[in-house]
């Protein structure tokens, strides 16, 4: 990472000085299947304002062979320094370079990543290249408002095939040339390399023909539900087509999933990558489905936003992510014959409690973040640009109405195609299709940070009929080192009314809509109206706001939170739930109470794989250290007999088992998992498949009932990459200070392990069931974690960082030692956000088990 860094002014100065036309880029990947490094030749050319000034370009390379600058050879040694090359004395208007250099392979998942797969033996390659990474593989102004054309030139080993963002040619003999692109930042363009498996169909309507693509190694080839996802895709193409009034803008669209992916997927223009565990080897329910579906429409809606009109500097990144997770979701309720209209139920369970957990750190920022430079964006990807700030387009779309949003949306997509541009430019759109002054509405929501609570405050007359009802907001103090102060904000929000009927079930039999400004806003409730069992503020979650029940829909909802016959309601019901143990207002055996009795109600796979996650999370770090146990016990014993009482076959058969196999504990139990996973017991309907297997064994290994050998042996079973990486946590999980030192020593003390490896290790090496084996490594943790984030490239460094943090040691030492560590380290920005948010995390922990001690003593 040293030297690596481009700041906000650097860029600026760039742009004001250089308009870059053309890159031409030679790529000679024949020696890919053995690695190393490969030649690289980049000729770009570019105007310049100014005669006689001095800019760079930007390259991370072992070895730079050749610069030469408007024809002549400049001397490498003075000119190629800190991931830079000098560009001196420029011509005033067109300037051409030429730079020849040794790029590295690499395997982290930036730059040119190359796998080799263990079923075939064969080397896969692909290029990662956000936020800054184009430069591993060829010089380039690495900033999003420097566009130009790119053309690929690639020598590829016989028989491979490769895939860039403009359609794929016929090669002369090893030989790929692709057709120049459209003018496209440097982050989104893309080469996939190696024998890829592919399959082709085409998006046609009205005379419209768009070559579709997909693909993946040969070996995931069998699981490949290619008709499954193109359907997705076309669906995206008639929707996004449809709002957008503005025809897909590449040549062709090709979806390629790769291996050992850092994120879920990349907007490569014409040529997204996703993460190939998104192709199932194994049975998955429905909400798998469903999430892949919405990383297939967010990268679609990115070949628009983001790809077609990118923001000019990283600062508006919120917009490419937000915009992106909006519409994906919007697509999926709203499409014609979606098979997942209940997205927004997904959405309010999951992306918003993601949202409503960042916003409460002390790394809060508004969401039109300040990014000062690549360190600051390189750590910005998190739940206020995407989770946080899709809530607030979707309050927008509430506010200005849907109509004038897509018709601002058209208008922007065709006065700034091919082009860059700001927040202002959107809204600049938005106000005139609306008629709406959006300054004041950005104001409070763009360019603040923190998060609203909203309470309804109601009063009945001794007849049960309302007489008041006021919604209160408050705006609690931000986290202790955030920027910033708390800000009540305008809110569009729907009330619900909720009454039992006949059959025990909640109906919604009134709602209001209207706008809660300032600290009290009354409700125009109809006069004389009964109250209704349950007020829901925020219902249809249109706003982004922790919400609280009254006190009498508090009751109402404990005792019937699974009879809501919507799952919206009562996602937003758990959510609260959630959200209150998180703060210490819900004790965490009171919040298992309340799962316990209404799961077995909820309908929602998704809703309910939330909460399986959820309550194991709250038991591991929430509940009293010294109920800890009985509680895991009442909860493991509720999943297995979840698991038997679950249809066979069903997605909640197979929920409820892993959800056991997460939490298995007492003799018997482990049995049954042993059993299981032997083939000697079965349950009815639920199939023991690959992935499950390895489900089985990760607990078992956990808990020391699987020693190496057996370990080994079901790796020969599944001797693919996914194998790889689950024996690789099952070793990792063993309880013995052997398998842990050995685990440490691998990721911390090594830098060998790919990224998907080292990753693995790290979730294997932490287990909750081992605090006191881990102990030790709390120390070791910060004797190194800042030469690792020094040493490392940003993505292997944040794994560890992140990952093996001692999360699990809750206790005021370890607040203690994170607080000593960064009042000693001096770490880098990137790497104090990190620790502080850590940091918070046990903080919040310690609270919410002073919490749950309390209730029981109560």
């Amino acid at each position: 990472m040293p030297g690596t860094n481009l700041t906000r002014e650097e860029a600026q100065e760039r742009a004001r000085l250089l308009t870059v036309d053309a890159y031409e880029i030679d790529l000679d990947l024949s020696g890919a299947q053995e690695g190393g490094t490969y030649r690289s030749v980049t000729t770009v050319r570019f105007d310049s304002a100014e005669a006689g000034a001095e800019s760079f370009i930007d390259l991370v390379a072992p070895a730079v062979h050749d610069v030469v600058l408007n024809g002549e050879a400049l001397d490498v040694a003075a000119v190629f320094h800190d991931s830079r090359i000098a560009l001196p004395q420029l011509r005033e208007g067109a300037n051409e370079l030429k730079v020849v250099a040794d790029c590295a392979y690499t395997n982290s998942g930036e730059g040119l990543h190359r796998f080799v797969d263990p079923v075939d033996e064969q080397a896969y390659l692909y290029t990662q290249f956000e936020v800054p990474d184009a430069r591993r593989v060829f010089a380039s102004f690495e900033q999003p408002d420097l566009k130009a054309t790119f053309q690929f030139t690639v020598k590829a080993p016989s028989g491979w095939t490769v895939i860039s963002n403009s359609p794929t040619p016929e090669p002369k003999g090893d030989v790929w040339t692709f057709e120049p692109t459209p003018r496209i930042s440097t982050y989104i363009t893309a080469l996939i390399v190696g024998p890829y498996h592919s399959v082709h169909s085409s998006y046609e309507k009205d005379g419209q023909s768009v070559p579709l693509g997909i693909y993946c190694r040969p070996s995931l080839a069998e699981y490949l539900d290619a008709d499954e996802i193109f359907a997705v895709t076309r669906q995206g193409f008639d929707w996004f087509q449809e709002k957008f009034d503005y025809a897909y803008p590449f040549a062709k669209y090709d979806q390629l999933f790769v291996p050992e992916f850092n994120a879920g997927a990349m907007e490569n223009a014409g040529a997204v990558t996703i993460r190939d565990q998104y192709v199932f080897r194994s049975k998955v329910t429905d909400a798998a489905y469903e999430v892949r579906a919405e990383t297939i429409l967010h990268e679609l809606a990115h070949m628009w936003f983001g790809d077609l009109v990118t923001m000019e500097w990283w600062n508006d990144l919120w917009l490419n992510e937000s915009f992106a997770t909006y519409t994906s979701i919007a697509c999926q309720a709203y499409a014609e014959g979606s098979k997942w209209p209940h997205a927004w139920t997904t959405f309010a369970n999951s992306m918003k409690t993601w949202a409503y957990r960042q916003d409460q750190l002390p790394s809060t920022h508004p969401i039109m973040a300040d990014i000062r430079d690549l360190d600051d964006v390189l750590v910005n990807f998190d739940g206020i640009t995407y989770a946080k700030g899709a809530s607030v387009l979707k309050q927008l779309v509430a506010y200005v109405g849907m109509d004038a949003f897509f018709q601002g949306v058209q208008a922007y997509f065709k006065a700034h195609a091919f082009g860059n541009t700001r927040l202002s430019d959107l809204l600049g759109a938005l106000e005139e299709t609306s008629g709406r002054d959006l300054k004041t509405w950005s104001k409070a929501w763009l360019e603040t940070a923190g998060i609203n609570i909203l309470r309804p405050v109601v009063e009945t007359d001794t007849e049960g009929r309302v007489t008041s009802f006021t919604v209160l907001q408050e705006a609690p103090a931000l986290p202790a080192g955030a920027k910033g102060e708390p800000t009540l904000r305008p809110h569009r929000i729907a009330v619900g009314c909720y009454d039992l009927n006949a059959d025990g079930k909640l109906v919604r039999t009134d709602r209001i809509e209207l706008d809660v400004e300032g600290e009290r806003t009354t409700v125009p409730f109809p006069e004389g109206k009964a109250r209704p069992a349950v007020i829901l503020l925020n219902d249809d979650d249109l706003s982004y706001a922790k919400v609280r029940l009254d006190e009498e829909s508090l009751r109402v909802v404990t005792e019937h939170l699974g009879d809501f016959t919507e799952s919206l309601p009562r996602a937003l019901c758990w959510a609260s739930a959630w959200d209150m143990t998180r703060d210490g207002e819900l004790a965490t055996r009171d919040y298992l109470a309340l799962v316990l009795s209404g799961i077995g109600k909820e309908s929602d796979i998704g809703v309910v794989q939330s909460l399986h996650r959820q309550v194991k999370l709250a038991l591991d770090l929430y509940a009293a250290p010294e109920t800890r146990e009985a509680a895991l016990n009442q909860w493991t014993d509720a999943t297995l007999a979840h698991l038997r009482a679950a249809e066979p076959g069903s997605d909640h058969q197979l929920a409820w088992a892993r959800a056991f196999a997460a939490t298995a504990r007492n003799p018997q139990q482990l049995d049954l998992l042993q059993s299981l996973l032997d083939g000697t017991e079965a349950v009815e309907g639920l199939t023991v498949d690959t992935e499950l297997r390895w489900a089985f064994v990760q607990r078992l290994a956990a808990v020391g009932l699987l020693d190496e050998e057996e370990i080994a042996a079901e790796y020969e079973r599944d001797k693919t990459a996914a194998g790889e990486r689950h024996a690789a946590s099952a070793r990792a999980a063993q309880p013995s200070e052997e398998a842990k030192a050995q685990a440490w020593a691998s990721v911390v003390e090594s830098d060998k392990l790919p990224n998907s490896l080292q990753e693995a290790v790290i979730s294997g090496f932490v287990q909750t069931d081992q605090r006191e084996l881990l102990t030790p490594y709390t120390e070791r943790f910060f004797a190194a974690v800042k030469d690792v984030w020094d040493s490392r490239s940003h993505e292997m460094a944040q794994q560890i960082a992140v990952g093996l943090y001692p999360a699990l040691q809750v206790s005021q030492e370890t607040l203690d030692a994170t607080d000593a560590w960064l009042a000693s380290a001096e770490p880098s920005a990137g790497l104090r956000r990190l620790m502080s948010e850590s940091r918070a995390g046990v903080e919040r922990a310690l609270k919410a088990q002073a919490a749950d001690a309390a209730a029981a003593t109560a």
